[in-house]
């Protein structure tokens, strides 16, 4: 909560240079009401710690993702006496690691050893650009490695005979269809587990904690959920995949039937603006595999979830 300046005293240009803000921003924080008003001695305006404090937390908030009109809500329940606390430790539980992997360095020497022995700049330009390298400031060759299993995978497939582009662009399409499987995880699990705590105005320090703790719970549940339904398709189309091979079944594209559906004629316009009208049918066949997917996993998830979790308090 916010007192009368006590203590330390600061012109706004000492307060703006300990706290990095600018002059500007101090004076637009006030006119906001997320900062208080100084205090007039004399012909002087004296800002205190709690000013400094308050810059602080405003900064740490826009970190996190916050807006200023949200910051300004949180901030108005604190000074009216209502902990932080609890959802400052959800916002903490939310962005932190949702993997146990540590990353790790590697140098440009390792790296192309890893590969074949031959420096290639275009494919660790496009592991930079997806996220598989990352580039330490004032160290031209040495690399941060956030995951190490998706590095030793892209080594293992390269050493198979699998072309860098090709793993590279798998990656790209793998990726693309999992952050889809984690949009429909969170927004199932934001329906059913968490509308209690999304509500108009930020939760209650204890509804805050209640809900970090259902985070912990939930974040290996998406894990094993995937990992479950990936080794039954793994299963099931690897098996497909042999017969085929072996002369025990016939190609899919040969048995499938087929059918014409009717489709509005501004959402094929907008596919075909999209993909090109040569790859409109393939693209709505995707989607449609891809939506399908995504339901069994919900439906999966619904099974999985425990009931204290997702029923609604009596």
């Amino acid at each position: 909560m916010i007192d009368e300046p006590a203590g330390a005293a600061y012109r706004i240009e000492d307060l703006a240079h300990r706290s990095g803000a600018t002059v500007r921003t101090i004076r637009a924080y006030q006119d906001r009401g997320l900062l208080p008003r100084p205090e007039r001695r004399g012909r002087a305006n004296v800002y205190a710690d709690t000013h400094l404090a308050r810059l602080r937390q405003i900064a740490d908030l826009l970190d996190r993702g916050y807006t200023l009109a949200s910051i300004k809500e949180l901030l108005e329940a604190w000074d009216a006496g209502r902990g932080l606390g609890g959802v400052l430790g959800l916002v903490a539980e939310v962005d932190g690691p949702w993997t146990d992997e540590e990353a790790v360095r590697i140098s440009r020497a390792e790296l192309d050893e890893r590969f074949g022995g031959h420096p290639d700049d275009a494919a660790v330009a496009e592991a930079i650009e997806l996220g598989v390298l990352e580039r330490i400031p004032e160290q031209e060759d040495t690399f941060l490695v956030p995951s190490p299993q998706e590095l030793a995978v892209a080594a293992e497939l390269y050493g198979a005979g699998v072309p860098l582009s090709a793993i590279s662009g798998h990656l790209r399409e793998l990726r693309g269809q999992v952050e889809h499987i984690a949009s429909r995880f969170l927004e199932f699990t934001a329906e059913h587990v968490f509308a209690r705590y999304l509500g108009e105005h930020p939760p209650t320090d204890a509804d805050a904690t209640e809900a970090a703790a259902l985070v912990r719970r939930l974040r290996p549940l998406a894990r094993q959920t995937v990992d479950a339904e990936l080794a039954r398709a793994m299963q099931l189309f690897a098996h497909r995949q042999l017969r085929r091979h072996l002369g025990g079944e016939e190609p899919l594209a040969d048995t499938q039937e087929t059918r014409t559906v009717t489709v509005p004629a501004a959402a094929m316009a907008a596919v075909e603006g999209l993909v090109g009208a040569e790859h409109a049918a393939e693209f709505f066949t995707v989607a449609a595999e891809r939506e399908v997917r995504a339901r069994a996993l919900d439906a999966l998830a619904a099974r999985s979830l425990p009931a204290a979790v997702v029923d609604e308090p009596s």
